[in-house]
């Protein structure tokens, strides 16, 4: 008999356990009670959609009493509830549509609800109903939400820069949280015509949030890039173009109450920025600028002052800061002609940043002198423009002084040389510089004629000298060719060397010596016999080798080498015994040659 009463207070004890289970699942978090709107500004011709969203069960739902509008429709519920991880996500709301029934703003209130024996309220919001829109937010597609709510957008740090003074353009994509982009593939990069550009490279893209025209929005920062303009007046940069995949939201919801969301592809563009670059100023311009642009520093320095003459130093002229330094030249040094100087070695060590390039650039020279004495290295000037000030700035090196200790004299009186490049005196040494000589001895040039001299004769009898040379040379060649089993043998040995010449290379190195002399038996068998020998058993080749009458030894020979080069992947084998079996191989070939 089946006990209901025991049956009974089960179901009972589980109905208990669950609903304290979903009790616990449901504390775990805080609750929530709030009002989604669908937008916070609507013409009067338009719809307004009101959510009152909640995270738990409640009862007694109290809504506002909506004024200044009109309810089309509602109240309608949804609930959506989900097990992840063992933790419970509860989801019910309440929704309503609106219409506007006047112009102006008006304030939604309060609605309530109880939840687990308390009151919850949400927040009053504002709304601003403006006159009738062309197109009704009811009657627009998925592409014209798109239009309203996707933006590209190139912020430029500076629209009125000098000539070579850096700027920024950040290209950001705007996407307003009634959307969702889920990919983007560009379709035209701007080319920055009359622009010095580096690009910054872009990590990672993450959203942020931000404002476009005083609303909220997310965006993402696409594209950096940093511009250093070539050429005064007004320049243009080309827009940057997308091709954009936007998930857009309907009015649409499904069985478990989810927003439906509809999908369509936008082209977007930055549009085209005009900057107005203006031109460095003229006035009070030093003569020895040269174009750079920023805020910099300036030195010349030598690696030593004292020195010997024939040993080298080396001088570095550097600029070092923030600006366009890789768009000018730098100083030249002005030395004595005493001091051998060599081409200087550019060295660059700059980075760029949002800010503009940063670093440092050098040239250094190696010099070398050639007589002792004491040499001057005249001050250099560097002149930049600062835009931040808008002045120019000269910077100068000090003088130094090159001392050369030992070394060959000058023949200038002064041995000190002044910086005006003055020329040194020659002094000879050794034999660099000789006379003139006054009586040269000179004889007369004598002439000789090829008719009739002794490479005449010569030349005439070679052709007869030729005949019993190549009388010698035929009877040799027939000799040869009567020796059958002579030639035989050189044949024989010729062709063990070609097919063995891998194997010879390889000896000492055990596998890729028997790898290399299995297969050179083989080539040989398959050039001999026309047939692809890799392919038999030894048992195989031993039967087709006594069908062509090779005697017993030689083929016994052969099948011995093949299960040495077998025997060899497993067993170690000296170089003695590699030799050997390159020998014994040689010999066989040799031998199987002559009676094939």
């Amino acid at each position: 008999m089946v006990d209901f009463k025991s049956i009974t207070k089960l179901g009972l004890v589980i109905t208990v356990f669950l609903s304290s289970v979903l009790m616990m699942a449901q504390g775990n978090d805080e609750v929530t009670f709030e009002m989604k709107l669908s937008k916070p500004k609507l013409g009067i011709n338009e719809r307004l959609r009101v959510d009152f969203v909640m995270n738990r069960d409640g009862d007694n739902f109290n809504p506002p009493d909506f004024t200044g509008f009109k309810v089309i429709m509602g109240p309608s519920q949804s609930i959506s509830s989900s097990w992840i991880n063992g933790v419970r996500s509860y989801s019910k709301s309440y929704s309503y549509t609106l219409a506007p029934t006047a112009r102006g703003k008006f304030t939604i209130k309060q609605a309530s609800i109880v939840i687990g024996g308390e009151t919850y309220k949400s927040l009053a919001q504002d709304v601003e109903v403006t006159a009738a829109v062309d197109k009704p937010s009811d009657q627009m597609t998925a592409d014209d939400i798109a239009d309203e709510n996707l933006h590209l957008v190139a912020e430029v740090s500076k629209s009125n820069p000098y000539l070579n003074e850096a700027i920024t353009v950040i290209y950001k994509l705007y996407v307003s949280r009634n959307i969702s982009v889920s990919n983007y593939q560009p379709l035209d990069n701007p080319t920055y015509n009359n622009f010095w550009s580096q690009d910054i490279k872009v990590n990672a893209l993450s959203a942020q949030n931000g404002t476009y025209k005083g609303k909220p929005y997310r965006y993402v920062i696409l594209k950096r890039v940093v511009l250093y303009p070539q050429k005064s007046g007004k320049l243009d940069i080309e827009p940057l173009s997308l091709d954009v995949t936007v998930d857009v939201p309907t009015g649409r919801r499904d069985f478990f109450g989810q927003r439906m969301y509809a999908q369509t592809n936008k082209t977007v563009s930055a549009g085209n920025r005009t900057i107005n670059v203006k031109p460095l100023p003229l006035d009070n311009q030093p003569a020895d600028f040269n174009g750079a642009v920023g805020d910099f520093d300036f030195s010349v320095t030598t690696s030593k002052t004292s020195l010997n003459a024939s040993e080298s130093l080396q001088a570095t002229v550097e600029v070092s800061g923030k600006g366009n330094l890789k768009l000018f030249k730098l100083p030249e040094l002005e030395l004595p002609s005493a001091l051998e100087v060599y081409e200087p070695e550019f060295t660059e060590g700059v980075r760029t940043t949002l800010a503009g390039m940063q670093g440092k650039v050098s040239n250094q020279y190696t010099i070398v002198p050639s007589f002792r004495g004491k040499y001057p290295i005249s001050p250099l000037s560097f002149s930049y423009f600062n835009p931040s000030t808008g002045k120019y700035a000269t910077l100068t090196s000090d003088e130094i002084v090159i001392n050369v200790l030992e070394g060959p004299l000058s023949a200038s009186s002064n041995s000190t040389v002044s910086p005006n490049n003055q020329k040194q005196s020659v002094i000879a040494s050794g034999n660099q510089f000789n006379f003139i000589k006054l009586n040269p001895n000179l004889t007369g040039k004598g002439f000789s004629y090829f008719f009739g001299s002794t490479s005449f004769y010569l030349w005439l009898l070679f052709p007869l000298l030729l005949i019993p040379i190549a009388i010698i040379l035929r009877k040799k060649r027939d000799e040869m060719a009567g020796d059958i089993v002579g030639n035989k043998i050189r044949k024989a040995n010729k062709l063990a060397r070609k097919y063995l010449s891998a194997a010879r290379k390889e000896l000492g190195n055990k596998d890729s010596f028997y790898v290399a002399l299995e297969r050179a038996l083989h080539n040989y068998l398959k050039a001999k016999l026309k047939i692809e020998t890799s392919e038999f058993s030894k048992d195989k080749i031993t039967h087709l080798l006594t069908e062509k009458n090779i005697d017993d030894a030689s083929v016994n020979s052969f099948i011995s080498l093949l299960e040495n080069c077998e025997a060899a992947r497993y067993s170690p084998f000296s170089n003695v015994q590699m030799q050997a079996d390159y020998d014994k191989a040689s010999e066989v070939i040799s031998i199987m040659d002559k009676q094939l």
